[in-house]
């Protein structure tokens, strides 16, 4: 019985060995990091919106549905073009605080969205959607900002 039982654990000390050597060799690639940047930065930028009093629970919706749909398409932007899903996201992000801030700076607020407009430029044929999404965004905090 002693025998079965050392046994068994020098077999479950080589699985913990192992798994501990997988996890170790794991390392994320510069794609997975990209992407969980980009998820974080939307991320922040939901928790913003959420907590914005400075506009209506309407367009406040409005607009978490579009990052929502944004989300997707960046994600998608993101398997071949991920520095410009970056740069997408980042002026999302500047644009959105510069919007729904309660001191607005409506020249900050213009070259921000001016900023993200730039960004989807090129896009149009392959990723319509996109365009469409940070277009509809874009208006919306144009409208925000005035």
């Amino acid at each position: 019985m002693q025998h079965h039982a050392a046994s068994v654990i020098n077999n479950d000390r080589q699985c913990f060995l192992h798994l501990q050597h997988v996890n170790i060799s794991h390392k994320p690639s510069d794609q997975e990091r990209h992407n969980e940047m980009i998820q974080n930065t939307l991320e922040k930028i939901e928790e913003r919106l959420k907590k914005t009093e400075s506009m209506s629970d309407e367009n406040k919706s409005e607009l978490l549905d579009l990052i929502s749909t944004l989300r997707i398409e960046i994600a998608n932007l993101s398997k071949t073009h991920n520095e410009q899903a970056e740069s997408i996201t980042g002026f999302t992000e500047v644009s959105t605080r510069e919007a729904i801030r309660q001191e607005k700076n409506p020249e900050l607020v213009k070259l921000s969205i001016a900023g993200l407009e730039k960004s989807v430029e090129g896009f149009e044929t392959s990723h319509p959607t996109l365009v469409g999404i940070v277009n509809r965004i874009c208006t919306m905090l144009s409208n925000l900002g005035i």
